[in-house]
């Protein structure tokens, strides 16, 4: 008799306050046979404060098609699976896209992915930036060398807000461009978004570089960068 095939969850899970976690998702994360996790070191904080047990397994973007076709068979013995990333929403600006991409590839009619929402800091930075998102364009992470000029190009004619995220190691670079493109727009960063040191920053580009450029103990940490051409 042939096992029904399993479900793959796509759950959502803190990006920084622990508590920042459904209850819905504390669920299949126990009643789940395994846990895909970015980093099982990183998922295992969260799910000890919870106690949780379930098997963890490693997936990655250096996840090899042997990990893939192992996660796959599972699902087809009927295994429930729950992919979750270190933080955040899978899936978004995240890897796990190709294994979500190649399961409805593979298992077709027969695949069954549930995203179980929660926390996300794209949402969570529009939510408390003051920034109409009625309308806007989500870019992940720029570039870091090919095509980079010329989509702060794009950005400087763009009619429509932009987000995109950006790194401790870049944050300088990517305001400095912002000051030399699109002087004259508004910009709104949030930095660690549910963190102790959380801190939303509003101004012109050459605004927001001489804050960050003067406080050298704020380049650090993960930014989502909003930019508002009106």
């Amino acid at each position: 008799m042939k096992n029904e095939t399993g479900t793959l969850y796509i759950v959502a899970t803190p990006i920084g306050n622990l508590e920042d976690i459904t209850l819905r998702a504390l669920r299949v994360l126990k009643e789940v046979d395994t846990i895909l996790c970015e980093d099982t070191r990183t998922t295992r904080v969260l799910l000890n404060k919870y106690d949780i047990h379930t098997k963890t397994m490693s997936y990655n973007a250096h996840a090899t098609d042997n990990k893939e076709s192992v996660i796959i068979k599972m699902l087809k013995e009927g295994k429930n699976l729950a992919l979750v990333s270190d933080a955040g929403t899978p899936c978004i600006s995240d890897p796990g896209v190709m294994l979500v991409a190649n399961v409805k590839s593979e298992l077709g009619d027969e695949s069954k992915v549930v995203p179980i929402p929660g926390p996300s800091a794209l949402v969570s930075a529009l939510s408390a930036s003051g920034v109409s998102s009625a309308e806007f364009v989500f870019l992940g992470f720029l570039p870091h060398k090919k095509g980079r000029e010329t989509l702060f190009k794009e950005i400087a004619n763009s009619k429509r807000v932009i987000v995109f995220y950006e790194s401790t190691h870049r944050i300088l670079k990517t305001l400095a461009s912002l000051v030399s493109h699109s002087p004259e727009f508004q910009i709104v960063i949030g930095r660690e978004i549910t963190k102790t040191f959380e801190e939303f920053v509003h101004g012109t580009p050459s605004e927001v570089l001489e804050y960050f450029t003067v406080n050298t103990d704020k380049q650090r940490g993960e930014f989502v960068v909003i930019v508002d051409p009106k």
